[in-house]
Order: C-alpha cells, then sequence, then structure tokens
C-alpha cells in the first residue's frame, strides 16, 4: 500500500503497475525498470495520475500529470501557473555573421573585417559573404515595426530564408555592392563574382537554420512547409565557438611582433566569456559542468598560449621585405580559417550521427511502450551533442524522455530476456526509465470554439508537438495550445511557445496570445 491507499503489485522486475484501488482518482500508468521493491528503497519512479486537489505527487523523481488542469508538476510541488516572457528561439544572427566571415576567409581569401589597411578587394569579399550571411534575419524588421505577435511563425524563416528566392537576393546584393564601390572608388570584386559570394552567404544561413528544431520555410513561396532536421539546439555556444575561435588565433598570429599582447588578451576575453556562459546556461536550465570549463580554457590556452613566437622568429619577421609580410599573414590567415571551416563541418557530422542514434533510442522506447505513434522526433538538447529530447506524438498526448548518449540506453531488451525457462532472477537489471508525459485535455465546447480561430489554426500549423490544456481560472474557461518540442528553459516555466484563449463562460474569447 503506498501512501495514498493505492495498491502497489510487483508484477516482475521490469514492470510495476498501480492498481485503480482508489477508483476513478488513480489512473494507470506502466514503468519499465528496477522492481518495485528496489525502487521503494532507492530512486523510485512511481507515477500516478491524480484528479483531485491539492495537486501534489508524492514519490520519488516523478513527473505527474492531473486530469482536470493537465498541468505538469514534480513531485512534492503544486501546480503553479507561472508568466514567462515569449522567448524568440531562432539560431543568432551573430552566429551567422562568424560564418560568413570564415567562409571569406577559408574559401575566397578573405581578408580581416577590421585590418589596418586599407579596405580592397579582399575585405569587400569579407563583408560581402558577412552581410550575405545575416541578411536572411532581416525579416524580423516586419516583426518590429508590426503588432501581429504571430509574425514569429507565420513570416519569420520565410521569403528571405527561400532557395527559391535566394538568386534574386544574392543579384540585389550584388549590385548594391557595386554601386557602394564605384561610388566610394574602391576596388570590389566584379558583379558576378559578388552575386556567387552573396549566394554562399545567403546559403550558409539557410542551412544553418535548418539544422536546428525551429523550422526553415525554405521552398517559400511554393510551399510553406517548415522542414527541420533537428540537429544542433537554435544556440549553439560549442558551435559558435568553433566559428569563432580560428578566426580569432589567426589575428593574433599574424603579425610575429604584437603576436603575445593579442594572444595573451584574447585568451583573458575568452577565458572570462566561457564562465559568463556557464552561468547563463545555468540560469536557463542547462548547466555546463565545471569539468567542461576546465576542458574548454585548456583548449584555448594550447590554441593562444603554446604557439607565442620566439625572439627570433619576430627578428625575422622584423628584417623582412612588405611583401614576404604580407603573404605569411594571408598563408596564416587562411589556413586557421580553413581548419576552422574543416571542425565545423566535422561538428555537424558528429551531430547526424548523435541525432540518428537519440532518434533509435526514441523508436525503441514507442515500440517498448506499444505506443500508436503518430509523429515522433529527436531534439537536440543543451548544452551539448549527448543531451537530446525524444518527443512521441499519440492521440492520447505527447510522451518526452530525456536521452544522455554517455550513457546506457535503457530502451534496448537486456540479453538473456527471454530465457528458455522464463526465469527473470538471472536477467541484468535494466536502467530506470524515466519519462513525461504530457495528455491531450477532452474535447468541449471551449477547445473546439479555440481551433475555429484563425490566430489557433496558424499556431497549430506551425506546432509539431501540440498539447491542448483547458482549465479554468476564477470562472472563466481557459484553453492553452503548446508546442512540446521547445523546452522549458528554467525551472517551473511554461513551454516557450503557448499560445492562450481566454473565453467567457458563454464561449466570447476575451482575451488570446503568447503566454506571457
Amino acid at each position: 500500500m503506498d501512501s495514498d491507499g493505492a495498491m502497489i503489485e510487483d508484477i516482475n522486475t521490469d514492470v510495476l503497475l498501480s492498481t485503480q484501488a482508489n477508483g476513478p482518482d488513480v489512473q494507470w500508468m506502466k514503468i519499465y525498470g528496477r522492481s518495485a521493491a528496489a525502487m521503494k528503497t532507492h530512486s523510485p519512479l512511481w507515477c500516478k495520475l491524480i484528479r483531485r486537489s491539492p495537486f501534489q505527487a508524492y514519490s520519488g523523481r516523478s513527473v505527474f500529470h492531473t486530469a482536470d488542469r493537465r498541468q505538469c508538476v514534480e513531485s512534492g510541488s503544486r501546480i503553479a501557473h507561472l508568466n514567462s516572457r515569449q522567448k524568440i528561439k531562432t539560431m543568432d544572427t551573430i552566429t551567422h555573421g562568424i560564418a560568413g566571415a570564415l567562409i571569406a576567409k577559408a574559401v575566397f581569401n578573405g581578408d580581416d573585417l577590421f585590418a589596418s589597411r586599407p579596405i580592397n578587394r579582399h575585405r569587400i569579399v569579407t563583408w560581402s559573404t558577412m552581410l550575405g550571411a545575416i541578411f536572411p534575419d532581416s525579416d524580423v524588421l516586419r516583426e518590429l515595426l508590426s503588432h501581429d505577435d504571430l509574425l514569429i511563425i507565420s513570416w519569420h524563416r520565410s521569403i528571405t530564408h527561400s532557395l527559391i528566392c535566394l538568386p534574386v537576393f544574392a543579384v540585389l546584393l550584388a549590385g548594391l555592392t557595386r554601386w557602394v564601390a564605384r561610388w566610394r572608388k574602391w576596388d570590389a570584386p566584379s558583379f558576378v563574382v559578388l552575386t556567387g559570394i552573396y549566394a554562399a552567404g545567403i546559403l550558409s544561413h539557410i542551412l544553418l537554420d535548418l539544422v536546428t528544431s525551429f523550422g526553415t520555410m525554405v521552398w517559400s513561396p511554393l510551399r510553406w512547409s517548415r522542414p527541420a532536421w533537428d540537429l544542433i539546439f537554435i544556440v549553439d555556444f560549442t558551435f559558435t565557438g568553433i566559428l569563432l575561435l580560428p578566426q580569432v588565433v589567426a589575428w593574433a598570429q599574424e603579425r610575429p611582433e604584437t603576436a603575445r599582447r593579442r594572444a595573451i588578451a584574447s585568451f583573458a576575453i575568452l577565458a572570462l566569456a566561457i564562465f559568463v556562459i556557464q552561468r547563463i546556461a545555468d540560469t536557463v536550465g542547462a548547466p555546463i559542468s565545471s569539468a567542461s570549463v576546465f576542458l574548454f580554457v585548456l583548449i584555448l590556452a594550447g590554441f593562444f598560449l603554446l604557439p607565442l613566437p620566439t625572439n627570433e622568429k619576430v627578428q625575422r619577421s622584423q628584417h623582412s621585405d612588405l611583401g614576404a609580410q604580407d603573404l605569411a599573414r594571408t598563408n596564416i590567415r587562411r589556413r586557421w580559417n580553413q581548419f576552422g571551416l574543416a571542425c565545423a563541418c566535422l561538428y555537424l557530422g558528429l551531430a547526424v550521427l548523435a541525432h540518428h542514434s537519440a532518434l533509435s533510442r526514441v523508436k525503441n522506447f514507442a515500440a517498448m511502450q506499444k505506443l500508436d505513434v503518430q509523429s515522433l522526433g529527436a531534439l537536440p538538447k543543451p548544452p551539448s551533442l549527448w543531451r537530446w529530447d525524444g518527443l512521441v506524438q499519440t492521440a492520447r498526448g505527447v510522451y518526452e524522455i530525456r536521452i544522455d548518449l554517455s550513457q546506457k540506453s535503457p530502451f534496448e531488451s537486456p540479453s538473456g530476456a527471454n530465457s528458455s525457462d522464463g526465469s527473470t532472477s538471472n536477467q541484468p537489471e535494466r536502467p530506470a526509465i524515466e519519462y513525461r508525459f504530457y495528455p491531450e485535455a477532452n474535447s468541449n465546447v471551449y477547445i473546439e470554439a479555440a481551433k475555429e480561430l484563425p490566430q489557433v489554426q496558424k499556431v497549430l500549423w506551425f506546432d509539431r508537438f501540440p498539447v491542448t490544456r483547458y482549465h479554468e481560472e476564477a470562472g472563466e474557461p481557459i484553453v492553452e495550445f503548446s508546442d512540446m518540442r521547445f523546452p522549458r528553459m528554467g525551472r517551473g516555466r511554461t513551454p516557450s511557445f503557448t499560445y492562450r484563449i481566454r473565453f467567457d463562460p458563454s464561449g466570447k474569447v476575451l482575451e488570446q496570445g503568447w503566454d506571457k
């Protein structure tokens, strides 16, 4: 008997069931993992669905859901509706600009953006590639000038992110650059070359948006679908660091006479940035371990402090002619940026392998639970490629599992599980499974009325793993639609993309919009 009077049966070493000893107040939930005795002693994963108030859970680290409010609570805590500011989740424009500059220096022999030399053809190449790489995000200007909160899902990542429209934008930007160059009397690449450079920059932006989970309308205006490859998180500091570090190292080492000062200053600034990022990650609920921070600082030290030039090299550089110095700087810049571009491609390749492994675990979980799957996915979760969020959409709701690829998968059948004598005593213990279930609210007149609203239809078009919630506040019906692919960034916060409609009892819409 548990503390609430529900009978707990230890069916076998792998299955734990809670019976409906309390009638309709307790629903069934099945968990594969430790035996009941082991779970009761160690870290239990008892799950119970309760309907009554107060909305409390009783055991372990499990997550519970109420049938009335359809809210998710952690054990020992009460349900609370917390308002949170709506977050715009797109790969940050700064990373796109850094990627564009790296491509220009590695592929098109571009110069540094802010070199002390007069502006020349090579620097225009870098500026053009970088501007092309950030151009698609110019669609946010319409959002800033509009009061339509739904532009973030209906407009952002559409026309300016379209492969169909890419040639048009590349031609227009190349023409504008040639006009500015003639006006300023700069030595700029030809119109055809600039068109190719801008096309490469825009394409890099589109591809880096595709590898995230937000969705990008790459075929607009012919088709308004939102493909997403689910490879890296929308803001991936590791990936940004891979794009940025080689450019800073090249800048620090290109002049032997100033290399020491530049290298030490760059190391100090970037090391401090790592600690700042650690604090930010802790704040949003994606902690970075101290061991990882120490490793990143060691890598920085290796890049900046080990290759410092000797006095002999500095003297030799000072006595060389200007042409030789320029050639040496160009070679250093190109080699380091080509190395950075190769590392970035390798990182994305590792993300593909990690995604494949995480997705196979999600499929195994769905098969183990015998779920009627409508859709499923493995989404990247910060701060590393080891962590993934598995989501399974069913008619009843969405199942979520947190995946750590550095740990043994609990979704594989242990060897010897199907022994001929049927004995389970010699079976190896399977790692415990912890998952969350977000139930779909039972349909009612308010939910059906909400789904007829044009704004809600846009939201449901955007959502990949939607969950509908219904409850009442002060006698007023509340309907919420959440997309579970966007994690709660911080404890106790609602999913970032939650659309909320408040009705009066007669069914009139009193208020609607993103939950803020």
